[in-house]
């Protein structure tokens, strides 16, 4: 269940201290390759985080010329980063490291208009969504295969399962799709996870009028041990990764914005139930 749990952030907090070091030390990145006769550009993937599992000989070498450097503490990070996550069996499905950021998350914000938090999805609402895109039954398979792995997170037992706090639409409920038992059995799946101690589960309602982040689509990722903050915009095309530090907190604000514009938890519930009972 916890395969790979903190490879992603433990790569990414790895390049970060790379960099530091190579500042701190007074090197350019060429000027680092150049001393290692490695090509042009390598440190500058490295400390770009575009790598896919770091050679524990590249950290070594790099920990050599960097003075000050905690050899120890880059191999620990390096060890953790080399991790196989399951994600990377599905390179059509994710571009970028999106679910190994969510499954090492302690803490994730999710706001969706007009679909349901994928997390929160069940089976029939997944494939209904997924068939309505343009995509090839190949991909769609895939894609269904992977966020249902992508669930598993929200099920760990041992303590790392992060907090959910999520904001869905009434307007993405009144899409009709399956049948109605379908749909009532979405919406006391949506219930069900609600009552979980780490879910919260908040309902912007259609008779509340307009409300902040009318045309938002974010999830927001906070990681345990000073890890920062990370946010995806998600669209049917692509999803666009945001680590700058401004506008990691522009999107928390216009997060907090929509939570606070939206139904508490309990009334949400209620007003789920309400509309459960249309479709018995």
């Amino acid at each position: 269940m916890n395969e790979a749990y903190g490879a992603t952030i433990a790569k990414r907090g790895l390049a970060r201290r790379l960099r530091d070091l190579r500042v701190e030390a007074g090197y350019t990145a060429n000027q680092v390759c150049d001393r290692l006769n490695w090509g042009r550009g390598k440190v500058g993937r490295f400390e770009a985080n575009n790598w896919v599992r770091p050679e524990l000989s590249d950290i070594r070498d790099l920990a050599r010329i960097y003075e000050g450097s905690d050899l120890a503490e880059l191999e620990e990070l390096a060890t953790r980063a080399r991790q196989r996550a399951w994600w990377r069996d599905y390179p059509e499905v994710y571009s970028n490291e999106f679910p190994g950021y969510e499954g090492d998350a302690s803490s994730i914000r999710v706001v969706m208009p007009l679909v349901l938090p994928g997390l929160l999805q069940t089976l029939p609402y997944m494939q209904a969504l997924l068939t309505s895109g343009s995509r090839s039954p190949e991909w769609r398979e895939q894609a269904l295969r992977a966020r249902l792995r992508r669930q598993q997170i929200l099920d760990r037992d041992d303590g790392t399962a992060p907090e959910l706090i999520a904001v869905i639409t009434e307007a993405a409920l009144r899409y009709e799709w399956g049948d109605p038992g379908d749909r009532r059995a979405q919406f006391r799946h949506l219930l069900t996870m609600a009552a979980r101690p780490k879910v919260e589960l908040r309902l912007l309602r259609m008779s509340d009028g307009l409300h902040p982040g009318m045309s938002t689509l974010v999830n927001i990722f906070r990681f345990p041990g000073g890890e920062p903050t990370m946010v995806f915009l998600e669209n049917d095309a692509d999803i666009q990764e945001i680590d700058t530090p401004g506008k990691v907190e522009a999107y928390e604000e216009i997060f907090e914005q929509i939570r606070q514009a939206a139904l508490s938890p309990a009334d949400t519930a209620e007003h789920l139930e309400k509309i459960i009972a249309t479709l018995e």
